[in-house]
């Protein structure tokens, strides 16, 4: 194959990407962040509960040991999730809610979060199962990932690559059969 028809079949896979993804229900990947904070505030709280979480900087300890209360309604996973989302996305700017509030709501003030950040950036190159989803990793091991050469173009921030790391050695590996038969390899 020349490369003219390489480059025509990579831009046709990339083209589909998006429609595949909206096929799938990637609901049975763990919660991110943001899907934490939403469902433990509610996507209609009042300003003060939002800016009480929104606009504070705290360590991760301190965030777990804020988020203690929810216990019970988050598993353990969960609120390790939702402190590491916490400590590398927030505080929020006063500016940022304000647009967000008057767009329809503060959660569009929030970041994307880790799994969030796996679909848009991680199936379109390589199996999403043995590329991401199996890997064990630290958020060390994860943010290197960042530094071979078919990774450091991906357009991420340092905020959201942060985020994916932190996220992803959390909640990963996963099951193999907790993932759809679609998915594996």
């Amino acid at each position: 194959m020349n490369r003219r028809m390489l480059l025509i079949a990579c831009c046709a896979w990339l083209l589909m990407v998006p429609a595949l993804s909206a096929q799938l229900d990637f609901n049975f990947m763990p919660k991110g962040g943001k899907a934490l904070l939403i469902q433990v505030l509610g996507d209609k709280a009042d300003s003060v509960a939002v800016r009480q979480i929104t606009q504070v900087r705290r360590g991760e300890q301190e965030w777990l040991k804020e988020l203690e209360p929810k216990r019970g309604r988050l598993t353990d996973k969960e609120l390790r999730t939702l402190a590491a989302y916490l400590l590398v996305n927030v505080p929020l700017s006063e500016d940022a809610l304000k647009t967000a509030e008057s767009k329809g709501g503060w959660t569009e003030a929030l970041p994307p979060d880790g799994r969030e950040l796996a679909w848009d950036n991680c199936q379109g190159c390589h199996s999403f199962f043995s590329g991401y989803l199996m890997q064990e990793r630290s958020v060390v091991f994860w943010l290197a990932t960042f530094n071979s050469p078919f990774h450091r173009d991906i357009e991420m921030t340092a905020k959201e690559r942060e985020t994916f790391a932190r996220y992803s050695a959390i909640n990963l590996p996963m099951k193999p059969e907790d993932v759809p038969e679609d998915l594996r390899y």
